[in-house]
């Protein structure tokens, strides 16, 4: 890892909602980070599959009984010392997320 790569220095949830995180990072900087944010990113094969060939949704589509709570982020587990894995309470949990990706996607907090 050279000196100058993203690295956080603590990582909470976000006091209001809960339905997000923050991360701070080495450069002094706070991110945060909804769950909706992270779900849509999510960098995995077939995450990114569905965002470049989109098929139509279905007229009635049946929801699984985990799509109908709000969507939040169950857990982060690091991966190396270059990522994380994020679990979703839609169950999704397979996407790899760079800490140079999650870096970018963050909006500042004021």
């Amino acid at each position: 890892m050279t000196s100058n790569q993203p690295v956080p220095t603590a990582i909470r949830r976000a006091a209001a909602g809960g339905n997000a995180i923050e991360i701070d990072w080495n450069d002094g900087s706070t991110a945060c980070y909804t769950a909706k944010l992270l779900r849509d990113a999510c960098p995995c094969a077939t995450c990114r599959e569905k965002r470049t060939d989109p098929q139509p949704a279905p007229m009635l589509q049946v929801l699984r009984p985990e799509e109908l709570v709000p969507l939040a982020v169950t857990g982060m587990t690091p991966v190396g010392q270059y990522a994380y894995s994020i679990g979703f309470s839609d169950g999704h949990d397979t996407g790899i997320y760079t800490l140079e990706y999650l870096r970018e996607l963050g909006f500042e907090k004021s």
